[in-house]
């Protein structure tokens, strides 16, 4: 083919890709009129950002319209990976995490394709999704994502159960976490490129289309519906179709746009611009932008966007007040701050965070200037969320087996180790939280209770509402209903209800969203293998009939359900698959997804460069304050909430008070003070006093508080043998066991120093370990901790035992536990 012709099929590809551009910006045009669908929502939401859009179809066909070969294309979108010598030796990180890892710049930064630990599997193993066709799979045909969700996953408002043991935080954290290592836009046009079909006012499958089609008997949906719009993920630069450009199609990857480490990202951005842009410098004082219009209380809160389109102007429509004033959405460092009002609170929470460091810091040393306070006050905020995220979460996600053998004692840097994130994690595994978010948004309260001022929304109008934040009340009611409210407990008959399947961003008349059907449509979207694949990665068995799948769930009804619709276990869609399983021990997920987050976690961490604990990123006596860190302060020192539980995580009632902040340690900061070398810090002291009484009314108090002391004996519990307090005899030093006499809800604490051994200490519970210890290295000595809330029955028996026996541990290491309540 002559040049001549390859130049005037690449015009007229680049005045199609053009008009498909320019037909999209309608999509935009109605958001900014405020007709809005929930797709124009969601595909707002997903749009391309930042450096993000450099990989688009358009300017690669731009690119080799103006002369550009393949292969000077290749090497230009490398660019936006290079990395300045300087940063090798920078004590910060880069806004995309470009040059973390010194021998492969691009692990874990953003704009670069998630990572696969399975081959994909398209259709037509290139591009196509399982289902793109309905060819049948495994002698199969899929089951229609719709059927899936209305058969499996639909559950009332009012049929939710609550999770006896943890809070709304822990699956607000776990969307906050999310969002700092995983973003995947979806193609920035509505319009095909193939044939101009607009995929909201079609059902062709037809790229970037991938409608999901509606079941006949779907009441939800009017008689004439036939499919709800859905948009594929944006392929990465030269995957799937887009590799004709280098030469021939092959495997469609998609992009993480943001980076893949624990870097408070969602605050920052994760690219220079944003960060520049994101940040206050009007001053030099190393603060970040906040509202000039509006405060909260005199606190500050988050910037408007500067964006035309305005997806959050809906007060006037949720209450029914035509003259209601309409706000801007807010900007932060990841764009889905606005999605709901308590995702906004916690951006609120670790903005004012950030300032309260940099001008504490700048207190601290006047001559540091504002570059120096802003990176200084960043780094902190990254330490807090990977200190925060190991030691008080993951374990109530994947349980304290999956903690002890993967995440237990942090094992040094690996440059081998690549910390990309991993499509399964993005796409199904990390969304496990879908299934325990609670039908309503609750706002409490100084006494904790129902708000009666502002009370608590249904969830669907808490989407996209930072108005009810400027005007309801601000962040406090909110903050004390993620802490003093339960989670909704995830069980294989209350999985997910309608506020998420029938009114996901139902702004408007027209029907919402499913997401339990976009969970299921976006794995076949990036080719995730199916769920015995899986299984088998996890070292797992791997159900070939009714009988081995009912045994696996432990449930024969749900197994006859699954079987019905796919036909065999090998064609369940992972994220199905992973979130039917019973829980692990201790944890809120089951064994396949308790592999799948407790593996990409070890990866993020011993891939990191500069996590928190590696030589040389703080000083001894940094990390020391930084192990101490709390949620609950961080709380208290951004709020006007005077009370709180030290445990933001687990639940507990109020009863006659929570902690008052001003017995919550605050954060020291001196070890930052920039005026020369200092001493290392003595060991730590044993743990304080216990923690304050259950609710009023109960008739008896059982606690008990002990330090090791000098008698040792190896092997079985550890034996404490000087009593702090142990006025009910509840624990028995010379067995080393607590023994429960009165069933409720306990809370134990422990803290213990080991000279110069490697050790790990086990909460256990009649036999079976409940918590595994946050365990950190200092010089000559490791130190191992932990706290949990624990349902005991009578007699129960719970202990404390060491890998290494008492060999090594000081007598300074205590144990303590009390009664909280009864349920």
């Amino acid at each position: 083919m002559s040049r001549a012709e390859i130049e005037r099929i690449v015009i007229a590809a680049k005045a199609n890709v053009d008009s498909a551009y320019e037909y999209s910006r309608k999509s935009i045009e109605r958001v900014r009129r405020n007709a809005v669908s929930p797709s124009d929502i969601l595909r707002t939401l997903k749009q391309p950002v930042g450096m993000t859009p450099k990989c688009s179809a358009r300017r690669r066909l731009h690119a080799l319209r103006r002369g550009a070969e393949p292969e000077v294309f290749a090497q230009t979108t490398k660019t936006l990976h290079q990395c300045h010598r300087a940063s090798f030796y920078s004590p910060y990180r880069t806004a995309s995490s470009t040059c973390n890892n010194q021998e492969h710049l691009r692990f874990g930064s953003s704009n670069t394709p998630f990572t696969r630990w399975l081959p994909a599997e398209y259709e037509d193993s290139t591009y196509k999704p399982r289902g793109w066709d309905n060819k049948t799979i495994n002698n199969h045909y899929l089951p229609l994502v719709l059927e899936v969700s209305n058969r499996i996953m639909a559950t009332g408002n009012d049929e939710v159960t609550s999770d006896p043991l943890y809070t709304f935080m822990v699956t607000i954290f776990a969307q906050w976490m999310d969002h700092d290592l995983t973003f995947t836009p979806h193609s920035p046009v509505i319009r095909s490129f193939n044939n101009g079909i607009d995929c909201d006012e079609s059902c062709d499958r037809t790229e970037p289309c991938f409608p999901i089609k509606i079941p006949s008997n779907d009441r939800r949906f009017g008689k004439d519906a036939e499919c709800m719009p859905f948009f594929r993920s944006a392929a990465g630069c030269g995957s799937g179709q887009t590799g004709h450009v280098f030469g021939s199609s092959n495997t469609r990857q998609q992009m993480n746009a943001i980076t893949a480490f624990i870097d408070v990202g969602q605050v920052y951005g994760s690219d220079p611009s944003k960060a520049h842009f994101l940040r206050d410098l009007s001053s030099d004082d190393g603060l970040m932008r906040v509202n000039k219009m509006y405060n909260d209380s005199g606190r500050e809160i988050l910037p408007f966007s500067n964006t035309v389109s305005n997806i959050c102007a809906n007060r006037a429509r949720m209450t029914n007040d035509e003259n209601a004033e309409e706000v801007p959405c807010f900007q932060a460092g990841d764009e889905r701050s606005n999605e709901n009002i308590a995702l906004t609170t916690l951006h609120t929470l670790f903005l004012r965070e950030h300032n309260r460091l940099a001008r504490a810091l700048a207190k601290l040393n006047p001559h540091w200037d504002g570059e120096r306070l802003y990176q200084e006050a960043r780094k902190i905020m990254g330490a807090y969320l990977q200190v925060i995220t190991f030691r008080d979460y993951l374990a109530h996600i994947v349980g304290p087996d999956f903690m002890a053998k993967q995440l237990s004692t942090y094992p040094g840097y690996d440059d081998s180790v690549d910390p990309s994130i991993s499509n399964v994690f993005a796409t199904a595994a990390y969304r496990f939280a879908h299934l325990m978010i609670p039908p309503v948004m609750p706002r409490l309260n100084e006494q904790f209770i129902e708000h009666p001022t502002y009370p608590s929304p249904m969830l669907h109008k808490a989407f996209f509402t930072p108005w009810r934040i400027i005007f309801e009340g601000g962040l406090d009611p909110i903050l004390r209903g993620l802490v003093g409210s339960k989670a909704k407990l995830n069980t294989q008959d209350q999985m997910m209800p309608e506020e998420l399947r029938d009114k996901l961003f139902k702004f408007t008349n027209t029907l919402a969203l499913d997401l339990a059907a976009l969970n299921i449509q976006r794995g076949r979207d990036h080719g995730i293998s199916g769920y015995n694949k899986w299984r088998k990665f996890c070292g797992l068995s791997q159900p070939r009939n009714l009988i081995e799948l009912a045994e696996v769930l432990n449930n024969t009804v749900l197994a006859t359900k699954l079987m019905d619709l796919y036909g065999t276990p090998e064609n369940i869609d992972v994220w199905l698959g992973g979130v039917a399983e019973p829980f692990v021990p201790g944890g809120r997920v089951g064994p396949l997804f308790a592999c799948l987050i407790a593996t990409q976690f070890e990866k993020i961490r011993k891939g990191d460069r500069l996590w928190w604990e590696n030589d040389g990123v703080f000083t001894e006596t940094q990390r020391e304050s930084l192990k101490n860190t709390s949620l609950a302060r961080i709380i208290c020192d951004n709020t006007g909430i005077t009370e709180v539980p030290e445990k933001p995580f687990q639940y507990r009632p109020r009863g006659s008070g929570y902690t008052p902040c001003a017995n919550i340690e605050a954060f020291d900061l001196d070890a930052w003070k920039d005026d020369g070398p200092r001493g290392r810090r003595g060991l730590s002291g044993p743990s304080g006093r216990p923690g304050p009484p259950g609710p009023p009314g109960t008739m008896f108090n059982s606690a008990f508080s002990m330090r090791l002391g000098n008698f040792l004996k190896a092997g079985g519990p550890l034996k404490f043998s000087e009593v702090i307090y142990n006025g009910q005899k509840s624990y028995d030093s010379k067995t080393g066991y607590f023994t429960c006499e009165y069933p409720g809800v306990y809370e134990f604490q422990f803290h213990a120093t080991v000279n110069n051994r490697e050790a790990t200490l086990d909460l256990m519970r009649n036999g079976k370990r409940v918590l595994h210890s946050f365990t950190t290295r200092q010089s000559g000595y490791i130190s191992a901790s932990g706290s949990m809330i624990i349902r005991l029955e009578k007699w129960d028996k719970v202990y404390l035992v060491s890998d290494y026996g008492d060999s090594g541990l000081t007598a300074d290491s205590s144990f303590s536990g009390h009664f909280l309540f009864t349920e």
